[in-house]
């Protein structure tokens, strides 16, 4: 139970530092084209932030197919010599 409670604490803090980045660059965004505009440049056009995307999961291979793996690499080094 106390872990559980110390994830969802956890996960809304993080989720907090989240919204304060977004907020923050938006805010940095607004002062740099105010900057900008001030000093007779046209606005700048940020891109959007990347969103970072889930890996695909590694297969694990078992032994006996790291093994034959071996052994063929093995097999064409001896050939290329």
């Amino acid at each position: 139970m106390i872990r559980w409670v110390k994830e969802m604490l956890r996960s809304r803090y993080v989720r907090a530092l989240e919204e304060d980045v977004a907020r923050l660059r938006a805010e940095n965004r607004a002062l740099v084209n105010s900057l900008l505009g001030t000093a007779g440049f046209p606005p700048v056009e940020f891109p959007e932030v990347v969103k970072p995307q889930a890996l695909p999961r590694l297969r694990r291979r078992s032994w006996h197919q790291l093994q034959a793996w071996k052994e063929a690499e093995a097999g064409s080094n001896e050939v290329r010599k």
